[in-house]
């Protein structure tokens, strides 16, 4: 499973891409549009995913904590990321 977001990390309501939905859980790529791209996990929970983000570095050396998102379908039928506690 491959997750994309467009900016170089991750925010809440933020869209992501999310490729090969029905893929099993376990390790996944992540990407983000400054072409960082880290390892993370994703575990299914109902119609929701939920992803782990390891902590990294954006393409600028900026320091990004790892986050725990929780990748859903918005009305308009877009994954977007929500922050999870």
């Amino acid at each position: 499973m491959r997750f994309s977001f467009p900016h170089s990390h991750a925010f809440e309501g933020g869209r992501v891409i999310v490729d090969d939905d029905d893929a099993a859980e376990g390790p996944c790529s992540v990407e983000f549009a400054d072409g960082v791209t880290v390892i993370g996990a994703v575990r299914k929970d109902g119609d929701m995913l939920m992803l782990e983000v390891p902590t990294y570095r954006t393409a600028r050396n900026t320091d990004v904590i790892g986050r725990r998102w929780r990748i859903e379908r918005a009305g308009d039928g877009v994954w977007r990321s929500r922050r999870a506690l």
